[in-house]
C-alpha cells in the first residue's frame, strides 16, 4: 500500500495523472544495463535499446549478475534507465573540451560515475564522491572494475568541497531524497514519511549550498533526485537561483515524448514518470553558474611522490600504457594518477582520497605484486603477463576465492581471462596455485550447478 498522504498530493500535483502513476508502481520495475565499449562489443540478445543512452538495454529479464563473470570484470553496469538521461543531458550542456574536471558529489554505487567516466574518457578527471564510508568503498569498487582510470575517490563532506573553489566544469549532484520514485520497492515505501521530505529539502539545500563554491564560473550544475516531491526538486532550484546567479537550462527533449517538461517559476525540469516512461521516477535539471568564482590555490601535494627507482618506472611502463608522467608512489604503491598533476595535488590536499588512480604494483622487496585494479583497468597491457582463459565454472570458482587447480598457468603470475577479458590475476608457485581476487569483494553465495542459465545471452553487434 502506498501512503496515503502520498496518494493525496500527487493528485493534486501539476504534471501528474496520480491514477496512472499509482498503478504503474504495482508492477515491476524494468531491467536495464549499459555496456562498457572499452571491454565488451556484444549485445544483450531479444533486447530493446534505452532511447536516450547509447549502449544501454532494456533486458527481458532479471539475470545473475552475482554469478555472471562479465559483471565482475566491469563489461556492463545493471543501471535504472530513467537515470542514463544524464548522457543525453551531457551531449547538450557540455562544452566539447580536451580537457573537463568533472564531481559526481553523491557518486554511490556507482552508476552515474561510471556512466560520466565513459562520456569523459580520457579527457577529463573525474572526482566521483561519497560521504557514508562503505558506501563510498562500493564506489571505489565498481569504478575500480569500470576500469577506465580517469578518476580519483573522495570521502568528504560537502562542505570541504568549498576549499576548491571554482574549480569544476561540471557537478552532478543525485542528491538523497525521499524515494518516491522508488515506491515498487516497498523498503523504499515504508522509509516514506511527510517528515521525511521535508527533512529531505533542507538538506538537499545544504548540500547545494556547500558545493556550489566549487563550480566555475558558466560551470554546468546537473540536480536530479527520485523523488516526485516538488519541494525536492524544482523549488530547491528555484531556492539556489535566489541565493546565488544562475540560469536554468532548458534541455531538448523533443525526441522523447515521453519525457514530461516542468515549468516552474523560470526553472526549466524533467519528470519521468512510470506510467509514461520504462524506468522509475526521475527529476533532474540543469543550471550554469553566471556568478564570478576565483580559483582557489593550487598548493603542492605532501601525500604523494613521485621518486621511484629506475626498475619501478620500467615496471609501471611495460605494464600499462600510461603516460609517465602519471606515475605516483605512496609508501610501496605504484599509482596512475587521472587528470594534470596540479589538478591531483589540489585534490590531494583538501579532500579525503580513498582511490588516487589506479594502483599498478606494490613493491615488496624485490618483487612487484600486481594489483586487481591494473587487471581491471584498460590501459593494462595484457601481455605482460601470461594468461589462461578459463570457463564459467573455473571463472565463478576464482571470483568466489576457493581453491585452483594447481596446474593452470604458467610458474609465476598470470592473467585469469573469462571471454577473453580480464578477471584478475594468479600466482602459480608450482606446488599450488595462490587467487589474488580481493577477498573482500568475493563471491559469498554458494555456486549453482545450472549459472550459466542464469546469465545474460549475448550476440555480437553487426
Amino acid at each position: 500500500m502506498l501512503p496515503e498522504a502520498f496518494t493525496e498530493r500527487i493528485k493534486r500535483q501539476q504534471y501528474i495523472n496520480a491514477e496512472e502513476l499509482i498503478s504503474a508502481l504495482k508492477l515491476p520495475s524494468p531491467v536495464s544495463i549499459r555496456i562498457n565499449r572499452e571491454k565488451w562489443n556484444q549485445g544483450p540478445v531479444n533486447s530493446n535499446p534505452v532511447p536516450w543512452c547509447t549502449d544501454c538495454y532494456y533486458l527481458e529479464s532479471r539475470p545473475s549478475y552475482t554469478l555472471d563473470p562479465l559483471f565482475h570484470s566491469g563489461c556492463y553496469y545493471p543501471q535504472e534507465a530513467s537515470s542514463m538521461f544524464l548522457e543525453h543531458i551531457f551531449h547538450q550542456v557540455v562544452d566539447n573540451k580536451d580537457y573537463i574536471r568533472v564531481l559526481d558529489l553523491c557518486g554511490a554505487p556507482g552508476g552515474k560515475s561510471t556512466h560520466i567516466s565513459s562520456l569523459i574518457r580520457d579527457k577529463g578527471l573525474l572526482v566521483a564522491n561519497e560521504v557514508i564510508k562503505s558506501r563510498a568503498n562500493t564506489l571505489s569498487e565498481n569504478l575500480t572494475k569500470w576500469g577506465l582510470s580517469n578518476c580519483i575517490v573522495t570521502q568528504s563532506d560537502p562542505s570541504s568541497f568549498s576549499r576548491l573553489a571554482g574549480f569544476f566544469d561540471l557537478i552532478l549532484i543525485d542528491a538523497p531524497c525521499s524515494g518516491e520514485g522508488m515506491f515498487r520497492d516497498q523498503i523504499a515505501i515504508n522509509e516514506w514519511s511527510v517528515e521525511n521530505t521535508a527533512l529531505c529539502a533542507e538538506r538537499q539545500r545544504r548540500i547545494l549550498m556547500d558545493v556550489w563554491p566549487a563550480l566555475k564560473e558558466n560551470g554546468i550544475l546537473i540536480y536530479s533526485t527520485c523523488t516526485f516531491n516538488t519541494a525536492e526538486n524544482e523549488e530547491n532550484i528555484k531556492w539556489l537561483t535566489l541565493k546565488h546567479k544562475a540560469e536554468s537550462v532548458e534541455v531538448d527533449v523533443s525526441s522523447f515524448k515521453d519525457v514530461t517538461k516542468i515549468e516552474f517559476q523560470g526553472i526549466h525540469g524533467y519528470g519521468f514518470y512510470p506510467g509514461r516512461i520504462m524506468g522509475d521516477g526521475l527529476f533532474v535539471s540543469v543550471l550554469r553558474k553566471i556568478s564570478e568564482e576565483k580559483a582557489g590555490r593550487q598548493g603542492e601535494s605532501k601525500i604523494y611522490i613521485r621518486k621511484f627507482n629506475k626498475g619501478e618506472k620500467t615496471i609501471a611502463g611495460e605494464w600499462t600504457d600510461f603516460p609517465d608522467e602519471t606515475f605516483l608512489k605512496s609508501g610501496n604503491d605504484i599509482f596512475s594518477a587521472p587528470g594534470i598533476m596540479a589538478d591531483i595535488n589540489l585534490v590531494f590536499n583538501n579532500l579525503r582520497v580513498i582511490k588516487p588512480g589506479t594502483r599498478i604494483f606494490t613493491v615488496k622487496g624485490r618483487n612487484f605484486i600486481p594489483s586487481h585494479e591494473l587487471a581491471m583497468s584498460v590501459h593494462y597491457r595484457k601481455e605482460s603477463h601470461p594468461f589462461v582463459n578459463v570457463s564459467l565454472e573455473y571463472a565463478l570458482e576464482y571470483l568466489h576465492r576457493g581453491n585452483l587447480n594447481s596446474g593452470t598457468g604458467s610458474k609465476g603470475w598470470n592473467t585469469v581471462l573469462y571471454e577473453d577479458v580480464p578477471l584478475g590475476f594468479i600466482n602459480n608457485i608450482g606446488t599450488r596455485v595462490n587467487n589474488y581476487y580481493p577477498i573482500d569483494w568475493r563471491i559469498k553465495m554458494n555456486l549453482p550447478v545450472n549459472a550459466g542459465e542464469k546469465l545474460i545471452k549475448w550476440a555480437s553487434i553487426q
